[in-house]
């Protein structure tokens, strides 16, 4: 368990001023955000009840001058910190939880819960944003407004952040002094062994894209393997829906604004000798805008009712919508880019050209709040980040070091949103 930064840590702390000085702070925390994360690591929790992710992140932020609210609905934790001026308040996001799945590392840390992997960073979010909290706790005389810390779960596909939003997280809350803070801001980040280590990445507009899940049940006629003709065999029909999808993709879809159908289950029979009466198509769809989302559901709806019937079947469609696309504020994002390049020198600063087709509950605060979020390189030690496990493998390896950068980008993030100079 990562012990809280003690008496003599915050003062050194207090000592630093300006962006050198963030780095220096995140230094002196290091070990504890080094131990936290690798404490998450080993004991990974999934979806939106996450116990021991939560008693580990309060005991780390035990001793900060904070007002703790913690959600009912799910583990989610807000921390809030408020500043000896009044003014706006700011939110930094650190996600909390892992993915159902093994770990195939050597890491002398790694998962000792089977089938739970901390394979996406969120251990290293969580730690980054306890990190900032410490930082920014140091800072209380110089800030104008406050901080609110987001310690969510169910990312990955339980949709953590709605909750929360829907127990009032955006509501301002008066201050002690009768003035609102309205929260005017929200910011982001996420790691990736995929760019290098010391690297950040950001880009305007869509982001990262929707994702939505697809349930195709195709309904024919039984029968005996050996006379297809006198049933009404799903199967090749199945086929044929599976590749028509690409095609849409390629012929109805606009390039510069792209989508993605990827089938990735199908399930059919039982019986080499059995024409099955039907077949059960499943998959994801992705899209970086509204526009292109609904004509990707438009397109399956059509395409799966067409080829079912010209074979005198039926096709009954499910279409689920899950995260919306994250758009980052044009004009949070410049500032992002710009504090980054104050942190981590320009040449450390990439604007990325494409966005990123995986999906992000974020997304739902970014709908609410201006912000922005930004992409942290882990690249290991000695690997190449374009062939490095990515996110979600089961051989993910995130390099430590790109915590120390990504904990003072949090708190240089607040603190130059609210007005404090770095400088």
């Amino acid at each position: 368990m990562a012990k809280s930064t003690d008496d003599a840590s915050l003062a050194a702390i207090e000592r630093h001023g300006n962006v050198v000085g963030l780095l220096s702070q995140a230094d002196d925390v290091f070990s504890d955000t080094v131990a936290l994360r690798r404490e998450l690591h080993r004991w990974p929790e999934i979806g939106n009840h996450l116990p021991t992710t939560r008693e580990q992140v309060l005991s780390a932020l035990e001793g900060l001058p904070l007002d703790i609210t913690l959600h009912e609905s799910t583990s989610g934790i807000v921390a809030t910190l408020t500043g000896d001026k009044p003014g706006d308040t700011v939110l930094l996001r650190g996600d909390m939880d892992a993915l159902p799945m093994p770990e195939d590392t050597d890491i002398d840390f790694s998962s000792a819960n089977e089938n739970r992997m901390h394979a996406c960073g969120h251990d290293m979010h969580t730690s980054m944003l306890v990190a900032s909290a410490k930082i920014l706790s140091a800072r209380k005389s110089d800030i104008t407004g406050r901080v609110m810390f987001m310690f969510q779960p169910g990312e990955e596909g339980y949709g953590g952040a709605v909750f929360m939003l829907n127990e009032g997280m955006l509501d301002a809350t008066p201050l002690s002094n009768g003035q609102a803070s309205p929260i005017t801001g929200a910011f982001a980040m996420h790691m990736t062994p995929n760019i290098p280590a010391g690297m950040v990445g950001i880009r305007p507009g869509p982001t990262m894209a929707s994702s939505d899940t697809l349930t195709i049940t195709i309904t024919g006629k039984g029968g005996h393997a050996s006379a297809p003709h006198q049933a009404l065999d799903p199967v090749p029909v199945a086929c044929e829906i599976v590749q028509a999808l690409q095609t849409l993709v390629t012929r109805r879809i606009d390039v510069f604004d792209p989508g993605v159908i990827t089938v990735t289950n199908i399930h059919a029979g039982t019986a080499y000798n059995v024409i099955p009466e039907t077949v059960e198509i499943k998959g994801t769809m992705r899209a970086i805008s509204e526009r292109t989302r609904e004509k990707i559901h438009e397109g399956i709806q059509r395409v799966a009712d067409g080829i079912a019937a010209a074979h005198e079947m039926t096709a009954t469609v499910d279409l689920v919508r899950g995260y919306p696309v994250t758009v980052n504020d044009d004009n949070f994002a410049a500032f992002a880019h710009d504090v980054g390049c104050a942190v981590m020198g320009d040449k450390n600063v990439i604007s990325m050209p494409h966005p990123v087709m995986g999906a992000e509950d974020f997304s739902y605060v970014l709908h609410k709040l201006p912000g922005a979020m930004m992409f942290v390189g882990a690249t290991p030690d000695g690997a190449n980040p374009a062939t490095a496990a990515p996110n979600h493998s089961n051989r993910a390896i995130f390099n430590e070091e790109g915590m120390r950068k990504g904990s003072a980008m949090y708190a240089a993030v607040a603190l130059r949103h609210l007005g404090v100079r770095l400088s």
